[in-house]
């Protein structure tokens, strides 16, 4: 949420820069143009692979290059510090998410060994007699890190002068959160050891979170008052001025230079979208046409009955079929893209069908093959509102994954036409009674909704085994 603040806090700090700002000229430079082309490169390949961060960070970069050529280097640098604060407008770091669980978990885990308190852990569950902790993503403290670094960027670059002392200070904002997180996710395991209870100590564990993290902001502005630097005026870099001939100054007027810069810069921004539109254009005609008869082919068998599709809150544009299973206690929901399909689409539609999009907090899992040709199930657990779903993937006629080698392997296909459907299967339970107010899941829903799924799973391996047939069929 702090993303909001970013646009204000980048005015503003270019506000206070502006007694620099009025003596030095604006010297457009339309050679600048250059320097976007590697965005493009970077939008085009992020757009192709699906990743929607990759495109908005290409998307700052070439906002940063319009600056740049239109204002010149000189005043450039002097607003560099504003500028380059943009990118915090970009929600990156996800990727981030299961290195920070894993040193959550170590961290814990250290701990409990120094203070001898008796534990087994498994993974990211940890086992006391008290009870059992999960470092969950929630857990991982993405998010305080994410704000400390937009916080600690601000903070250097007001209290600074000297670019030494703001990128130490950067650092440890960087390096303290993640120490702060470990000693936060201990204190919570340790509290419930003594109290007997894991659940009384995690009952509140998000507030503790606030109270704790506020302290440790609070310990970052200390740590760097005594290196202030604010009471230094920034220099303004040394601006040669060298007077033109007035016809040459009449012939070139500054704004008209100014102008074509920046005109350059959107022709440029366009090319990327442009590049696509025509991509999409000569590889995807009819290519939902092909793929919606592919999807009558298969079915999960045994007491499963066709449903009728769900509303849901963004719309899934692939062909689909769903059924009620085990008693009308599972729905089981199969898409079947065009062999060209963005990869981008096939996991905007994966997060829909888990209930990862909108959700508050959401727990990820993976069920490993036991035989070859098997999928290797996604597990996703959501709370506020709360849901279970287990989603798998094929692709080129065999189970997929749903990372970075899957995206590159689509995304080639997107660019050659493909010869196999991706299909994406979700499973998800029917709660048989109401959730919470909240739209939270009790315990005993929430186990319910376990043992059913994983039951499910177990029992009907060779049917769901054999949608890798559908996805061999040849999409042309």
């Amino acid at each position: 949420n702090h993303c909001f603040l970013v646009l204000p806090i980048a005015l503003w700090m270019a506000w206070e820069r502006r007694a620099s700002l009025a003596h030095v000229p604006v010297r457009p430079d339309v050679r600048a143009v250059l320097l976007g082309v590697p965005f493009v490169l970077a939008w085009l390949v992020a757009e192709r692979i699906g990743i929607m961060e990759g495109r908005q960070l290409a998307v700052i970069g070439l906002v940063e290059v319009l600056f740049l050529t239109v204002l010149g280097w000189p005043l450039f640098r002097l607003l560099s510090a504003p500028l380059l604060y943009l990118i915090f407008l970009v929600p990156f770091g996800a990727f981030l998410t299961p290195w920070l669980q894993d040193v959550t978990a170590w961290f814990t885990i250290t701990g409990l060994n120094v203070l001898g308190i008796l534990h087994y852990t498994d993974g990211l569950v940890i086992h006391l007699s008290a009870g059992t902790f999960y470092i969950a993503e929630a857990c991982a403290g993405l998010r305080f890190l994410i704000a400390s670094i937009a916080f600690g960027a601000l903070y250097a670059c007001t209290i600074y002068r000297s670019p030494a002392r703001r990128a130490v200070f950067i650092a440890i904002s960087i390096v303290v959160p993640i120490i702060a997180n470990g000693f936060r996710a201990l204190g919570i395991v340790v509290a419930g050891h003594y109290l007997g209870s894991a659940e009384a100590a995690a009952a509140d564990h998000v507030i503790y979170g606030w109270v704790f993290f506020s302290f440790v902001t609070l310990l970052l502005i200390l740590i760097g008052l005594p290196f202030r630097q604010d009471g230094i005026a920034d220099r303004a870099p040394p601006v040669s001025v060298s007077v033109a001939p007035p016809a040459l100054a009449a012939s070139v007027p500054l704004g008209g230079v100014a102008w074509r810069a920046g005109l350059a810069v959107s022709l440029l921004v366009v090319l990327g979208p442009a590049l696509t539109s025509g991509l999409e254009w000569v590889t995807q005609p009819d290519a939902t046409a092909r793929a919606a008869p592919l999807i009558a082919s298969w079915t999960p068998g045994g007491d499963c009955v066709p449903a009728t599709a769900i509303a849901r809150r963004r719309p899934i544009t692939a062909p689909l079929r769903e059924w009620r299973c085990a008693g009308g206690q599972l729905r089981v929901t199969a898409v079947v893209f065009p062999a060209n399909v963005n990869p981008g689409q096939i996991v905007v539609t994966q997060r829909t069908l888990s209930g990862e999009e909108g959700a508050d907090e959401t727990d990820v899992t993976f069920l490993a093959a036991e035989q070859p040709g098997e999928p290797r199930w996604r597990v996703m657990e959501t709370r506020k509102p709360g849901g279970i779903a287990a989603t798998a993937l094929w692709l080129e006629g065999r189970p997929g994954a749903f990372g970075l080698r899957a995206r590159v392997t689509q995304a080639r296909a997107s660019l050659t036409g493909g010869q196999y459907a991706p299909v994406l299967l979700a499973i998800t339970p029917i709660l048989g009674a109401p959730m919470s107010g909240a739209g939270e899941m009790d315990a005993s829903q929430r186990a319910q909704a376990r043992l059913g799924l994983g039951a499910f799973l177990q029992a009907r391996r060779g049917a769901l085994a054999q949608i890798a047939d559908l996805s061999a069929i040849p999409a042309r």
